[in-house]
């Protein structure tokens, strides 16, 4: 008799987010144990979804290691969609489509809601003869949101479908390999937190602010998501698109157009000189638009740290996948009759920004700024972008080059753009 008709399974209802009495970090034996307390009710499938409100939304995944995922850091990872696997179907593989568990995780990032991710490990344990035998056990990893997804071609040439899945911040850490080794203390951080959040709630993610050199405090401002534009500046209206699929179709797509009828956000942002038109707040495309990219805000968990040289800096406390967006340079459009001759405006960070006036600047960057219009056309005041140059690896001190060039072809640099670092941050050659 199976468990179900035993009695035994609790949470026998499919649902969204966490289960009652299960935490994360807890460990499962086998995915009939997963079943058993709720957590993911398919023995076979990775992708479990319910129905709701006429859609179907994913409610959990198991990264099982059959299929090609990429972990890229314990907070992301790119997950495969399911139908057509070759490594585990003997038939001949076929395109996959978007149904069953793929569709569920489409609609699941366009409805924002959260899936619960649990990660197959394999273990190790010695035998009698002193051999190593491995055995494979799941742990729950916590609550996950679909960011993105795209479909490429994999190594047997057949049509896949790839999910981008960000952690949700603020729940226990999970610490992966070497370190699941119960047996052994996990390393603590010396760094002193100074502040829990910079941002006083201001940005999805909290930004905290530590310090392992001396007592210091990062100097005081008022932090601001948005810009803050002159009395006088009255905003150009801006056309819309009536694109209701992403604007994939760059040909009918008047906010492609205007970039030569190519999406810059796809997985290499190439012309770092031109602008970016982004759909804006009169375009009928959902939040969900790939041409929205840096009005989501933050997506990763940056920290503002004290450096031995250096005065202050930003780092993130995950890994960023290259061409991420980073953050806006946020601060007071300013213009006098100097800058008006020469360009137009600069944004001063001094009394009012965000975290990205701490990033500093590097001959040897690994972000790069792109100048991003999406609630106006005036091309003298662009929002100026941050955006990551390479892969980088969880706790390095992100750094941008102020000498580049951004925006337009009048050879204006970040430098001119900004009018000057604030007090305590000023610019710092690496």
């Amino acid at each position: 008799m199976c468990q179900r008709k035993k009695g035994h399974l609790v949470n026998t209802r499919k649902q969204l987010g966490p289960i009652p009495g299960v935490k994360v970090g807890d460990e499962f034996r086998n995915r009939a144990e997963l079943t058993v307390v709720g957590l993911h009710h398919k023995f076979r499938h990775g992708i479990e979804y319910m129905k709701k409100d006429g859609k179907i939304l994913a409610t959990s995944i198991v990264n099982s290691g059959r299929y090609a995922n990429h972990i890229a850091s314990p907070d992301i990872l790119t997950y495969s969609g399911e139908g057509g696997n070759p490594r585990v179907d003997p038939k001949k593989p076929k395109d996959q489509r978007l149904e069953r568990g793929n569709l569920a995780l489409k609609n699941s990032m366009e409805e924002g809601t959260h899936v619960r991710v649990i990660r197959g490990i394999n273990r190790f344990e010695v035998g009698t003869r002193a051999k190593k035998s491995s055995f494979r056990t799941y742990v729950y990893d916590g609550l996950y949101i679909v960011d993105s997804f795209w479909q490429e071609r994999e190594e047997f040439g057949k049509l896949v479908f790839k999910f981008l899945l960000k952690r949700i911040s603020g729940q226990p850490t999970v610490t992966w390999g070497k370190a699941l080794d119960k047996s052994k203390k996990p390393m603590v951080s010396k760094d002193i937190v100074c502040k829990n959040d910079i941002s006083e709630g201001k940005e999805k993610m909290p930004i905290r602010v530590v310090n392992a050199i001396d007592r210091a405090s990062p100097p005081a401002f008022i932090y601001m998501r948005n810009v803050i534009y002159p009395d006088f500046f009255k905003a150009t209206s801006k056309g819309g698109c009536d694109c209701l699929h992403g604007c994939l179709e760059s040909k009918s797509c008047p906010c492609v157009m205007k970039i030569a009828g190519v999406l810059s956000y796809n997985n290499t942002i190439t012309d770092k000189k031109s602008l970016i038109y982004e759909c804006g707040t009169t375009c009928k495309c959902s939040s969900s638009c790939k041409n929205r990219i840096s009005q989501h805000g933050i997506q990763f968990k940056l920290e503002v740290f004290r450096t031995k040289s250096k005065g202050w800096g930003v780092r993130s406390r995950s890994y960023i996948p290259r061409g991420s967006f980073i953050c806006e340079y946020v601060g007071e459009i300013l213009q006098d009759k100097e800058v008006k001759r020469r360009r137009g405006f600069v944004i001063d960070a001094t009394r009012h920004g965000n975290v990205g006036r701490f990033v500093s600047h590097s001959c040897s960057p690994n972000l790069f700024a792109r100048s991003v219009l999406h609630d106006h056309d005036d091309v003298r005041i662009p929002h100026m972008m941050l955006f990551a140059e390479k892969n980088i690896p969880p706790n390095q001190e992100l750094t941008y080059d102020y000498n580049s060039i951004v925006g337009d072809s009048n050879g204006t640099t970040i430098r001119e753009v900004l009018l000057d670092k604030p007090s305590g941050v000023a610019p710092n050659i690496i």
